[in-house]
């Protein structure tokens, strides 16, 4: 029988395929060398390969076939597991076994969190799901070293090993941790928890929880960092999974969250039935001693988001080189360019921010001067990097048109996770009154600002013109406008990485970001830009 013509597959772009995620991004190599984690150069580069290789690969059954919670085993015991796919036991593998979680601690030296940042980066890229309880882990370990007595889950952290088994932690050689701060009344209002931890009285630093978190991240983890009401005020403790005799510990999941995207982790919801746990700090400084935790999880929002935009620019950029409209390829259309190479200053502009804070981090307990930037721009850049990816990663959508609607393609589930990071670790208004806070009550904090942003004065009239502004603009600050204050910090910081760091795109940034020299829209830079050469220099052919 002779084919119909109209079913041969002619103009649509080949498989993304294999990439190599590090080779592929000239702004990443050039960030890790620029902050100092060059050292690293050879562990970020494998793991770039991997992520967008067999990680990128497993994925997807990862994400298709979802997390489902088993309260009860086949005899009617009470058993609480969570099961997963197995790609997403080897997707933890080999994140762990690579540092995502644990390369901070493992190797403490100059630079590591850079290259931490680097990984974490790419991983979000290929899969995103995951990043949430690596996350958590990499960020729990500062909140555990101020107990002394819980040094070995630290240490079992920095292992960078993976043992998905539901056994105590004496019988593991690495370990993943949660939390649970968020209840049904408070949300980010963790002060308003009602969950109770009364002391045991053994003079162990231990207590029982009874009550319940609303939203318990990562439930399949080893251990969870808790807030709740001891005698003293909130205080941080942390629950473990199993108890040290093997046992269960006293909560139940009563269920997972149904939620937009993220669909490869769990989310679920917890009650605490006299669950054992043990304090972390001082009772009453819960929010203190979580703190230490929070500024490196809302790095991992700004890195994860900036990971969002760069694999949906990766996709979009991938599919205008292969499709042909109206007799030439996408990528050679000029309007196309526009869009993509607007996309790409998002993405390089994100991603030079983030490793700028990361550098930050990584100094922070060697330099106060870093440590207050790092205090105030991971505020800043948490809110207007997370801010942007929804945006970002739809317009890359367009570009495919209804082949980016459909879930053969990367980009639904993209879009899927583009909203979580502006939500996770605190939601936009909270950013932004965090940042207030620290202008009002640190004033080293506005003098880091004013430190980085002066260190590019004449290198653009731009961004001249915002340091001319800042003391009128901090001065100004209140809650009501404060969006707009943070939203102008962010953009003047990312052009004032982007101009010392000598980006070709810091022209283009300056004139569009400062300058309004743009629409309202993503696709309106104005004439005189070189569109293909900004593309190329973010995927290169």
């Amino acid at each position: 029988m002779e084919r119909c013509r109209t079913h041969e597959v002619r103009n649509q772009p080949p498989p993304f395929g294999e990439r190599d995620l590090w080779r592929d991004d000239v702004a990443l190599r050039e960030a890790l060398r620029r902050e100092g984690g060059d050292a690293f150069a050879r562990e970020v580069g494998a793991y770039g390969a991997l992520a967008g290789g067999e990680v990128l690969a497993l994925s997807h059954d990862a994400h298709r076939d979802r997390p489902r919670l088993r309260t009860h085993d086949a005899t009617g015991h009470r058993i609480d597991r969570v099961e997963f796919h197995p790609s997403w036991h080897r997707i933890m593998e080999i994140a762990i076994a690579s540092g995502v979680a644990g390369l901070s601690w493992a190797r403490p030296e100059p630079g590591v969190h850079v290259a931490r940042a680097a990984l974490a980066y790419l991983h979000y890229q290929a899969e995103p799901g995951s990043s949430c309880p690596l996350t958590m882990t990499h960020a729990a370990v500062p909140v555990l070293r101020q107990s002394p007595s819980l040094g070995d889950w630290a240490s079992k952290v920095a292992a960078c090993r993976y043992d998905a088994r539901d056994v105590a932690i004496a019988g593991k050689a690495g370990i993943t941790l949660g939390m649970g701060m968020t209840e049904k009344q408070g949300g980010s209002d963790v002060r308003a928890n009602a969950t109770t931890a009364t002391p045991c009285g053994d003079g162990a630093d231990a207590y029982r929880l009874s009550g319940h978190k609303w939203f318990f991240s990562a439930p399949m983890s080893d251990g969870f960092l808790v807030l709740a009401q001891a005698p003293g005020g909130l205080t941080c403790l942390l629950m473990p999974r199993r108890l040290p005799d093997g046992t269960r510990n006293a909560f139940a999941l009563m269920r997972l969250k149904d939620k937009l995207g993220d669909w490869s982790n769990a989310s679920g919801e917890v009650e605490f039935h006299d669950a054992l746990a043990w304090r972390v700090g001082d009772e009453g400084r819960g929010v203190a001693t979580i703190l230490q935790m929070v500024m490196l999880t809302r790095l991992d929002c700004m890195l994860g988001s900036a990971g969002c935009m760069r694999m949906a620019l990766a996709q979009a950029v991938h599919h205008a080189r292969h499709r042909m409209a109206f007799g030439r390829r996408l990528a050679e259309q000029p309007l196309m360019r526009n869009v993509l190479a607007d996309i790409a200053l998002e993405v390089e502009a994100a991603l030079a921010l983030s490793m700028r804070v990361a550098r930050a981090v990584d100094a922070a307990g060697r330099d106060p001067a870093e440590a207050a930037f790092a205090r105030i721009a991971t505020a800043i850049g948490k809110y207007w990097i997370c801010r942007r990816a929804p945006a970002v990663v739809n317009e890359a959508q367009e570009c495919l048109g209804g082949a980016g609607y459909v879930e053969e393609s990367l980009l639904p589930r993209l879009y899927r996770q583009a909203p979580l990071n502006s939500i996770w670790e605190g939601s936009g208004n909270i950013q932004c009154l965090d940042v207030l806070r620290a202008l009002a009550r640190e004033p080293e904090a506005a003098d880091a600002l004013r430190t980085e942003i002066d260190a590019a004065r004449g290198l653009h009239p731009a961004l001249d013109t915002v340091a001319a502004q800042l003391d009128d603009l901090l001065s100004a600050a209140d809650e009501a406008g404060s969006r707009r204050l943070v939203e102008r910090l962010a953009l003047a910081l990312q052009a004032a990485v982007l101009l010392r760091a000598g980006s070709p795109l810091a022209e283009a940034f300056c004139r569009t970001r400062l300058g309004h020299d743009h629409g309202l829209a993503l696709g309106t830079l104005p004439a005189g830009f070189d569109h293909a050469s900004i593309v190329v220099r973010a995927l290169p052919g």
